[in-house]
């Protein structure tokens, strides 16, 4: 009896923890954290073997592997039954070597009929597929909801704060919002504006297309349109020959036959684009198409034709911490589940497009005396990635939103994470991010907003920094957002 009546304690003492872990995400963490718990990696297909390193791991590790098809969803009206024969799903990630694959550099009308994309759409697929098939069908991803609500003149961007700590170095990626992968607030009519007027001035270093990347270039605007016209209706809209893009926003039309895809993306989309294509022999991916008007140090001039860990040389623990795992999750990363994450930093003003040499990063090199904390905003680039199912590229895409610092001091616990994170980050990070020329400023001001939040019971005194709950957001988030926009 006495075993039998220990067991049922043991039992109700598991419970009951369970039960009060469950209860808060906040406390349960500081808990766990205390007893130093840290839960086994699950050894998932976007994680490499823990033994592997760049300079150890085989150079044709990723020549072999493939992200999954999507080929059987296309519509049958679309199929041609001669082709059936050929497998429209590589097995186990891997693909039949008698299909030729499309060499990265040639153009669609020059490949061999039977050639294949890396997600196993041939040639002679995508001609039959034309314009604006079903995407939401290929890729596995609903079209949005119409977000009838939405008023241009009022709308404001989600208040991003993609803050963590500890902070290091790492994608901390989550599953896309598939009903906000393109987001419109009320600058939308003056970003595109200052979008077209860099174009004018910059030309290729904003804007520009390698051979090769006609197929995703099309799939890419042609998923976007499809995107808006879905998401606001009451905007935008496709003529019934689809050969037309109607914008009433700008009042304009936009010639779908006429116009090169990424310029109908610059004309209409205020987001960044960076598209991505498998090099069939190497498995690598390249940067080989884009438009990017919000870079802040390079631009697509300096970095088109770069292979995945050329263009993230720069990053602070790049090679030793992220680039196999990277490359490995690039090669096997599905249609069906995109992904989105954030970066920061502190900016004075709001640069938006910053080349190599421009004047403003004078502005870095120093702490200004006289700066007033008024000037200093967050930068925020949202980010999503998600594979186009036809031409199997990656699509990376940003947008560059500012928020003043100000705004930090009614938003519980931001100032004392962001604070933190500026006083105690890694010093390697930190001068990447390039936040000491505003730092003199901010940190006072946080240190002093955060006394405020524990007075007015806002935050608890004590509350020991970590990732919030609610992140890439804050606590009560959403029904300010929704004040401060009117709907």
């Amino acid at each position: 009896m006495i075993q039998l009546s220990l067991i049922y304690l043991g039992l109700v003492f598991i419970f009951t923890t369970i039960i009060g872990l469950s209860w808060s995400v906040r406390q349960r963490n500081i808990l766990l954290d205390r007893i130093r718990f840290r839960a086994r990696r699950d050894p998932g297909a976007s994680t490499p073997p823990l033994h592997l390193s760049p300079e150890k791991a085989p150079q044709d590790v990723f020549k072999d592997l493939f992200p999954p098809s999507r080929r059987k969803y296309m519509s049958a009206s679309h199929l041609d039954p001669a082709k059936e024969a050929r497998p429209p799903d590589p097995a186990s990630l891997t693909r039949d070597p008698r299909i030729p694959l499309m060499p990265l550099a040639t153009k669609l009308g020059e490949c061999e009929p039977h050639a294949c994309t890396a997600t196993e759409f041939s040639a002679e697929d995508v001609k039959d597929l034309g314009d604006f098939p079903d995407y939401a069908k290929l890729c596995g991803v609903p079209l949005p909801e119409a977000y009838t609500e939405f008023d241009i003149n009022k709308a404001l961007p989600r208040p991003y704060r993609p803050l963590r700590w500890p902070y290091h170095q790492t994608m901390s990626l989550t599953r896309l919002e598939s009903d906000w992968w393109l987001e419109l607030d009320k600058n939308y009519a003056l970003r595109i504006k200052q979008r077209n007027e860099l174009y004018q001035k910059h030309g290729k270093a904003v804007l520009d297309y390698l051979p090769g990347s006609e197929i995703a270039c099309k799939e890419l605007m042609e998923m976007c349109l499809q995107f808006v016209c879905a998401r606001y209706p009451q905007h935008f809209s496709l003529s019934p020959d689809k050969c037309t893009f109607h914008n009433s926003i700008l009042q304009t039309e936009t010639d779908l036959k006429a116009t090169h895809p990424l310029h109908t993306l610059l004309q209409n989309i205020p987001e960044d684009f960076a598209i991505m294509l498998r090099d069939p022999e190497s498995g690598f991916y390249y940067f080989r198409a884009g438009v990017i008007c919000s870079s802040l140090g390079w631009n697509v001039g300096t970095k088109i034709g770069m292979q995945l860990k050329e263009i993230h040389a720069p990053i602070p623990d790049y090679k030793e911490k992220m680039q196999l795992s990277m490359d490995r999750f690039f090669s096997k990363f599905p249609t069906d589940k995109p992904i989105q994450r954030g970066s920061w930093g502190l900016e004075v003003d709001e640069p938006l497009f910053m080349p190599p040499g421009d004047p403003h990063e004078a502005h870095r090199l120093t702490q200004s005396p006289t700066l007033p904390l008024s000037r200093i905003h967050l930068r925020v680039d949202w980010q999503t990635l998600r594979r186009l199912p036809v031409s199997g590229a990656i699509i990376f895409n940003f947008k560059a939103l500012f928020t003043p610092v100000e705004r930090f001091r009614h938003e519980p616990y931001v100032p004392a994470l962001c604070a933190r994170i500026l006083k105690e980050g890694k010093k390697s990070l930190m001068g990447y991010k390039n936040t000491w020329h505003v730092e003199h400023v901010v940190i006072p001001a946080l240190e002093a907003w955060d006394r405020e939040q524990v007075e007015r019971g806002w935050k608890e005194e004590g509350w020991k920094v970590e990732t919030l709950a609610e992140s890439p957001w804050f606590p009560g988030w959403e029904r300010k957002w929704r004040a401060d926009q009117g709907f």
